[in-house]
């Protein structure tokens, strides 16, 4: 008998099933979506093995270059007496309180002078001429007016946030469609309406841009009010664990500066992905 002649287009139909690609399995997948995330603890598995690696071969003091282990051991000792949670916790507030401060501040001025360009042709030379100024070379003058309390401190951090912020929003708001403008008036929508619906949902990505940055500027600029006038704070302990040659007990700081810096911005990510969705 005679074999049955199968067109070629439908070849794909009598294909056995075991020919069939099989799909990754679901942790594979979830690899592949998030390779970041899913690399990020080999990257630091390597990292820690080559910084021990060089300290052994180098064979440096700990108060040159301390070995991961040493100061793993440090961080245990000042997290279980609490010293370091004491000192993480009113560098946070202080972060937290600049940010709230400084972003305020310059969303307000910053749609002031979006909205109006008289206004702004007034007040950006004195802006600029203020952010021309290092933040390092105000930080003294804050804590001499101010004293070495935690005000001077949300000063220098909502000083340093400012500006980003500002120019943000100056940017987010100009950047507003004028046909949807005519639109919203068109159905009659009023000034609250309009800055609800239309301004701040359009003016948000370009915010959330600035507000990645303010974030990382806010940690710095506690370090420097720490570090000018300061009895406590992680400023404050790398400034005394400098003064006593006590590397690992700075190694702890700096790392947690990085993951409150690390959090922060994390933080700002999520908030894109939860009120930004649209744009993908």
């Amino acid at each position: 008998m005679q074999a049955e002649h199968v067109p070629p287009h439908r070849w794909r139909l009598y294909k056995p099933f075991y020919a069939q690609p099989t799909p990754p399995q679901s942790w594979v997948r979830w690899i592949i979506e998030h390779k970041t995330v899913a690399t990020l603890p080999l990257v630091l598995l390597v990292g820690l093995l080559l910084w021990e690696g060089f300290v052994r071969w180098q064979n440096y003091p700990a108060f040159i270059l301390p070995s991961p282990l040493v100061v793993g051991r440090k961080f245990l000792i000042l997290a279980g007496d609490g010293t370091l949670v004491r000192h993480a916790q009113v560098t946070l507030v202080e972060i937290a309180l600049g940010l709230l401060l400084g972003l305020t501040t310059a969303c307000l001025l910053g749609y002031l002078l979006g909205k109006y360009r008289a206004i702004e042709q007034m007040v950006a030379p004195y802006i600029v001429a203020s952010q021309s100024v290092p933040i390092v070379a105000i930080a003294p003058l804050l804590v001499i007016w101010l004293g070495s309390g935690i005000s001077s401190k949300v000063l220098v951090c909502a000083l340093i946030t400012f500006f980003p912020m500002l120019i943000n929003t100056i940017v987010g708001i100009r950047n507003v469609d004028r046909d949807l403008y005519d639109l919203m008036r068109s159905l009659r929508a009023s000034r609250w309406q309009i800055f609800r619906l239309l301004e701040a949902p359009a003016a948000l990505p370009v915010l959330l841009s600035g507000l990645k940055l303010s974030v990382i500027l806010a940690v710095v600029g506690a370090v420097v009010g720490e570090f000018v006038g300061a009895d406590v704070g992680l400023g404050f302990l790398i400034n005394l664990a400098r003064g006593v040659l006590d590397t690992p007990m700075m190694f702890v700081a700096i790392l947690c500066l990085v993951l409150i810096a690390q959090a922060l911005y994390l933080t700002v990510v999520l908030l894109e992905k939860r009120y930004l969705h649209w744009q993908e």
